[in-house]
């Protein structure tokens, strides 16, 4: 019986980006074999090209059958055994891939919980900010805040490119963001000046319970028996933070000033907390198509044509006498802008749960700058509706977050 040629060791090729093609080379005793006593399987040797064109093929994941019968020579009476092409296809891990690794390796679990904490702490100074500046109106301090807000965030356009006016079928949007911003800022401000500076904070605090509400009637989200009841807890926190005199009597000790500075206050930052509300829905609406800057910028050009012209009718404008005052007026600008970039710093690295029960230390620290700066401490009725108003906001957080966990 004739002998079996043999395959003598393999012959490896090197193909570029690190891809490894194996031929085997069938070795041929007989007269048509080279005079190195072997031929390649196939019609002849592979060239170059055909090497990188099957590197490629392997490469892409689409490899075919190479194989093909070894031809004998007419009238050859040996067998040439012809084993199929093996292929070793090796790629070393992308450096991306391991970069991505050792960033998410490195960052703090606890970022994003930080930046929350700092904005917080940066909101509530420049509340304690306004209540301290006296003989400025609060439309002027909001203008001042809006036109160094204008300064900081023309350069960052610029820089991030997105220009100045957005998308075209986005500008109605963002025009009506930034009307409705600026409007809760004025009122927010004008509430401090008008009541107690936590009652005012708690008041404004209850927006996030209102979003849900408008979410529901505007953008068509769900709403459950859970946001009615939340809805409730806030409303009661209200009343108990304003005392009405038809249910607590003419003489309501705890305010400050007079009873019609008070309720002004109380409507002030109720009508604030709506229009926070009515932006984060707006918000929504625009989706993550525009950038964050893009958003901002209208709320500051908005926020500071309004002021102007508005304090312009009212004949309030009034450069501040003291030095002190001045400095503040410009702290307040600076903190603005401070507090927005870490909350938004915050919500690109946490869930929005997390950061919105981390601002309730909004509330705590209100009632201790009230304390300790003010002189002023809070009524049983006050720290009632306080605690219905952070409750409520705090179960609004926390079922989005439990929902986002079981989507997730």
């Amino acid at each position: 019986m004739a002998d079996r040629d043999h395959c003598p060791p393999e012959s490896a090729l090197v193909a570029p980006d690190h891809v490894t093609v194996v031929f085997h080379k069938v070795a041929s005793h007989g007269e048509n074999s080279g005079s190195d006593g072997g031929r390649w399987c196939g019609d002849s040797e592979p060239s170059k090209e055909g090497t990188h064109s099957r590197a490629w093929r392997y490469l892409d994941g689409d490899a075919e059958e190479d194989a093909a019968a070894c031809k004998l020579p007419e009238g050859g009476e040996r067998e040439t055994l012809c084993p199929p092409p093996v292929s070793r296809v090796t790629r070393k891990p992308a450096s991306t891939d391991q970069s991505a690794s050792q960033g998410k390796q490195k960052r703090c679990p606890g970022l994003g919980l930080f930046y929350a904490f700092v904005s917080t702490v940066f909101f509530s100074i420049i509340s304690l900010l306004v209540k301290t500046i006296q003989g400025v109106h609060a439309i002027e301090i909001s203008g001042i805040r809006c036109f160094f807000q204008m300064l900081f965030i023309v350069p960052l356009l610029i820089y991030h490119k997105t220009g100045f006016l957005g998308p075209r079928d986005k500008r109605p949007y963002l025009m009506l963001r930034g009307f409705l911003g600026s409007n809760a800022m004025i009122l927010l401000f004008y509430a401090v000046q008008q009541m107690p500076l936590a009652d005012a904070t708690v008041i404004m605090f209850s927006n996030p319970v209102f979003t849900s509400l408008l979410a529901w009637v505007f953008l068509k989200e769900k709403c459950t028996m859970w946001d009615c009841v939340f809805t409730v807890f806030t409303l009661t926190g209200v009343i108990l933070i304003a005392r009405p005199p038809f249910l607590f009597g003419q003489h309501i000790q705890g305010i400050e000033g007079n009873y019609t500075n008070h309720i002004k206050g109380t409507i002030a930052a109720f009508a604030g907390a709506i229009g926070a509300a009515c932006t984060m829905v707006v918000l929504r609406k625009i989706g993550k198509s525009v950038h964050y800057y893009l958003s901002v910028w209208y709320y500051a050009v908005i926020g500071f044509i309004e002021c102007v012209i508005t304090v312009s009718i009212l004949g309030e404008w009034k450069i501040p006498s003291c030095g002190q005052d001045r400095w503040m007026l410009m702290l307040i600008a600076v903190l603005g802008i401070a507090g927005q970039s870490f909350l938004t710093k915050a919500l690109q690295l946490e869930k929005a749960g997390p950061v919105a029960l981390t601002r309730t230390v909004d509330v705590v620290l209100a009632f201790f700058f009230q304390f300790v700066f003010l002189g002023r401490a809070p009524s049983w009725w006050s720290l009632g509706g306080a605690l219905c108003i952070v409750l409520s906001t705090s179960g609004v957080a926390l079922r989005k977050w439990y929902i986002n966990s079981r989507k997730s």
